[in-house]
């Protein structure tokens, strides 16, 4: 029987290394560090950022403070299309290392939009640094099936993780599904659907139920499928909240009503990318 989860719970990834199986995102948190400190010191021990959030030294600042060693926090970046190919990718790399405490545990390339030549140039260097010690994963976001069937069809091998928006609107089942039978692990974001609650009774009735907050039956829904969801605030108490759902557990019954909430890509809030070119 496998042991419950817990907010020390990493999964493996097929690069060897764990990841924590929950994280805290700072997109568009524009007071970074004291957020990332809070979220540290909720018990967090993954951070999501990326290089068009121009906060990756604001995370890097509070890791540094926080009184825990670089190698107890796990940090993921992105490289933006704008910096796709080999040269612009190398340089983003080099950039991004000295604000993250000297390395990335996990890189991502950011989303699909550059085309296909681009996203393999990229992908390959930033296995080149993976190779040279600079990066410890590499990954994707926002990439479908089609995208991921480019890797394998140019002989790479398979990213460690691709990070989509997912959540029970919007629940990604054929790129899920992809990633499940090729170990890939699913990242979700937005997995708290950007508090877009209304007119979704089964939430508040599942969450009332628990004695939870809805923000934390979506969380705990994400980790009972197996995704690792990167909910964010910039709210104190909201941090600590969404990291207190290892003392529930949803039913089946709970499972299988948030999965018939699914729309497919009109449930989407974000850009989601996974059709791009």
């Amino acid at each position: 029987m496998a042991a419950p989860l817990s907010i020390t719970s990493s999964v493996r990834l097929s690069s060897g290394h764990a990841m924590p199986v929950l994280g805290f995102g700072v997109y568009q948190n524009y007071n970074t560090t004291p957020c990332v400190l809070e979220a540290l010191a909720a018990g967090y021990r993954h951070i999501d950022t990326a290089q068009a959030y121009r906060n990756e030294a604001d995370v890097g600042a509070a890791v540094a403070t926080s009184g825990l060693a670089r190698a107890d926090v796990f940090i993921t970046t992105k490289v933006i299309s704008s910096n796709h190919g080999t040269e612009k990718t190398l340089r983003a790399v080099a950039a991004s290392l000295p604000k993250l405490g000297g390395y990335v545990d996990l890189f991502l390339i950011h989303n699909p939009h550059a085309g296909r030549a681009l996203r393999l140039e990229t992908y390959r260097a930033l296995l080149a640094r993976r190779d040279a010690g600079d990066i410890r994963s590499v990954g994707v976001s926002n990439y479908g099936v089609k995208h991921l069937e480019e890797i394998r069809a140019a002989g790479l091998e398979a990213p460690a993780v691709n990070q989509l928006e997912l959540h029970p609107r919007c629940q990604q089942r054929p790129i899920a599904e992809y990633c499940a039978a090729h170990g890939i692990v699913v990242q979700a974001y937005a997995p708290l659907m950007r508090g877009r609650w209304d007119g979704v009774p089964a939430l508040h009735e599942i969450a009332d139920r628990h004695g939870k907050a809805v923000a934390q039956v979506l969380v705990r829904w994400s980790l009972q499928h197996g995704f690792v969801p990167l909910p964010k605030s910039a709210t104190a108490a909201r941090i600590h909240s969404n990291a207190d759902v290892f003392d529930f557990a949803l039913d089946e019954e709970d499972m299988a009503r948030l999965d018939a909430l699914d729309m497919g890509a009109e449930g989407a809030i974000t850009w989601n990318p996974v059709d791009a070119d």
